[in-house]
């Protein structure tokens, strides 16, 4: 019985050791992402507007969920559900990139992510994604030809026939 009550002491310190370890470690991970998350907001925003990362129980981060709060210029502070489509993708945008430059990807995929953009904001996408290809190799399927044009590469897919896909890939670098 003395053995059982030594184990259980033990595994109790080597879980709260753990949890004191994964909070410490958590903590520093979100206020890194959330100083990053501005930096990427205000460039894909304008210097002017306002973002942040909020933990809903602060007290208990592991726990969490996490707030995302967006104030674009001349609008009061909105979580990301409650901004139109375009604001909606460039936070989200500015959010994935926060947590890309935590730890590089060397290649990242993003499916139709530009597709509720306006030209403005598409432009602002693909330089952003533009800024980032010198680390990382970037994967976009669209249909937008801003976002094809603004690549190095693009491969189109075309169906020959039924259930038969064909390949057509074009290096826009030799266009120019």
């Amino acid at each position: 019985k003395e053995d059982l009550e030594k184990a259980k002491e033990s595994l109790i310190s080597t879980i709260s050791e753990i949890d004191l370890v994964a909070k410490a470690t958590f903590l520093d991970a979100f206020e890194k992402i959330e100083k990053n998350f501005i930096k990427v907001f205000r460039s894909l925003f304008t210097e002017e507007d306002h973002c942040d990362l909020k933990l809903t129980d602060p007290a208990n981060p592991l726990e969490s969920a996490i707030e995302i709060i967006a104030k674009p210029k001349g609008k009061k502070p909105l979580t990301i559900n409650q901004l139109s489509g375009g604001e909606k993708t460039l936070t989200a945008t500015s959010l994935l990139f926060a947590i890309y430059l935590l730890k590089p990807a060397p290649f990242c995929i993003f499916d139709e992510v530009d597709a509720p953009l306006d030209d403005a904001n598409i432009d602002k996408f693909n330089k952003i994604i533009r800024d980032f290809s010198g680390e990382s190799q970037f994967i976009i399927v669209t249909h937008n030809k801003r976002t094809m044009v603004s690549t190095d590469i693009i491969y189109g897919i075309t169906m020959v026939e039924q259930g038969v896909s064909r390949v057509i890939p074009v290096d826009i670098r030799e266009l120019v």
